[in-house]
């Protein structure tokens, strides 16, 4: 009886070691697929949230050409032919990275107005850089620490005209003004609004034009002469001011295909006259008609306690008022190439 004993509990315990094989098996199977499941989690929130974004650029290029002609012939009620142009070019830079954002911005501008009587005369000039970098320490607040920079002067010499006679008022890099400063800035994508606040900004002004200087042009320290009239020492180049700026800028689609766009900066020195302040403040209204042509609309204001009225009296020339404010208007219609 012994081995049929023997044989029965053998198969039994045969029997039971599969089945533990088995339930191994198939506990390993089940704790694979728990290890599968969890590496992709954790994949998936690495990749969602700890990944470090791409940094992104934003390129924009853009050249403008406003064309205005008038002709006559046999006009019984008379005129004066004249063609009219306006060329300008414009570059953005803009880098974006969670907490770091970096803005550069690059125009120029000339415009020219040439008349049968008249020759040809410049109607608009300028050449400006922007630089804007900002760093905030989370990726919530619209809030951050800048430092920013801008520069403008013009490229060609700018006149004043007295019938057949011109002066010379302004050239290449007189004047030009650069203003570096730290502070906070305020951005909101959303409504493409920023807001610059500066405690502490530096303005230098440059008057490189020699005959300019001398005049104490934009505010420059003049020339000094004796009492016959002779150059003792001549002016400054250079003006350097500290004080506080507040800039904005603010850009939004109004209807379709019209555009609004609003720049404003406020400077006073801290030093000299701290209070008087110097208004620079644009705006302008884009019509898109298609992707090659539009209409732009706009007003540029400016106040500068540094300029003063100037005019010739007997050969000499004299300041006869203060300050004025600035205005310039703008209304045209040409071809621009965005590339």
């Amino acid at each position: 009886m012994k081995p049929f004993l023997i044989i029965p509990i053998l198969f039994l315990c045969i029997s039971l070691n599969a089945q533990n094989d088995s339930i191994k098996v198939k506990d390993i199977e089940t704790d694979s697929i728990y290890t599968i499941a969890l590496k992709d989690l954790v994949k998936g929130f690495d990749e969602d949230i700890f990944e470090e974004p791409v940094a992104s650029w934003f390129r924009k290029n853009r050249l403008g050409v406003d064309i205005s002609e008038v002709a006559f012939v046999n006009w019984n009620t008379g005129g004066t032919n004249s063609v009219s142009g306006l060329f300008s070019a414009e570059f953005e830079r803009n880098f974006k990275k969670r907490f770091t954002v970096w803005d550069n911005r690059l125009v120029a501008r000339i415009g020219i107005n040439n008349q049968a009587d008249k020759g040809l005369r410049k109607t608009d000039d300028a050449l400006e850089l922007y630089s804007t970098f900002g760093y905030r320490k989370d990726t919530i607040s619209n809030w951050y620490s800048s430092a920013n920079l801008s520069f403008k002067t013009q490229l060609a010499p700018g006149y004043s005209y007295n019938g057949e006679e011109r002066k010379l008022i302004s050239n290449f890099m007189a004047p030009a003004y650069l203003f570096v400063g730290v502070g906070t800035i305020y951005s909101h994508d959303l409504h493409r609004f920023t807001a610059y606040m500066s405690p502490l900004t530096l303005k230098s002004t440059f008057v490189l034009d020699q005959e300019l200087a001398n005049l104490g042009s934009f505010g420059v320290k003049p020339a000094e002469y004796d009492d016959d009239g002779n150059l003792i020492k001549e002016g400054k180049k250079t003006r350097e001011e500290v004080g506080i700026l507040l800039a904005s800028t603010f850009e939004k689609e109004l209807f379709k295909n019209v555009m609004f766009r609003n720049i404003m900066s406020f400077y006073t020195d801290y030093i000299n006259n701290f209070g008087n302040v110097d208004v620079d403040w644009e705006f302008n209204f884009d019509f898109r008609v298609n992707d090659f042509i539009r209409a732009v609309f706009g007003s540029h204001i400016k106040y500068d306690d540094d300029v003063k009225i100037t005019e010739k009296i007997d050969d000499v020339e004299v300041q006869v008022s203060g300050a004025k404010v600035q205005w310039k208007q703008v209304l045209g219609v040409g071809v621009v190439y965005d590339f």
